[in-house]
């Protein structure tokens, strides 16, 4: 145990000084020459709007979040694929009987990791198990077109919404007239 701890001790002190002997060595070499340009606020090439509190376009925001939503829909898909393959694999009739246990208990896993203990799933229940899962994901599609097609109806989508939105209007006389 005594080794382990040693070994422990060195990798921590070593990754410490890996990760400060850069940052140390930085602070020591570069130049301190700041600049208003250098401390003033850079998001990705926008101009910030609004206050200081709020410093990104709220279009970063927006995006950031269609990603999240869909692309935790689309790891579903992943579970939904293991269960159709092996469904489609066990409808084959002509499948040797050991190979369809193999696929049955793959497919039947229990969680506390104890084997199947029942008869491996026929070619008839098999080819059900695979229409249910094709019709399951169609209506997982239709509620992710549904939802797509709704934030293109509102316009989320489109980047540049507020610039090409704005019309410049000139002000009138009387409008100047009252910022005088």
């Amino acid at each position: 145990m005594n080794q382990l701890a040693g070994h422990l001790v060195v990798f921590v002190v070593v990754g410490v000084a890996a990760l400060a002997a850069p940052l140390v060595l930085g602070a020591l070499i570069r130049p301190r020459r700041p600049t208003p340009q250098k401390g003033s606020v850079y998001e990705c090439g926008e101009p910030t709007v609004g206050s200081s509190y709020i410093q990104f376009d709220l279009r970063f925001y927006v995006v950031a979040l269609l990603f999240i939503v869909f692309d935790v829909e689309v790891m579903f898909l992943f579970p939904w694929g293991l269960v159709f393959g092996t469904a489609t694999q066990l409808a084959d009739p002509s499948l040797p009987p050991e190979v369809r246990m193999q696929l049955t208990e793959r497919l039947l896993e229990r969680p506390n990791g104890m084997p199947w203990q029942g008869a491996p799933i026929g070619p008839e229940s098999a080819l059900v198990l695979a229409w249910v899962t094709f019709a399951d994901v169609l209506l997982f599609f239709a509620v992710l077109i549904v939802g797509f097609a709704y934030l293109w109806s509102r316009g989320d989508l489109d980047w540049v919404r507020t610039a090409t939105n704005r019309a410049f209007v000139p002000p009138d006389d009387a409008d100047r007239a009252l910022t005088s």
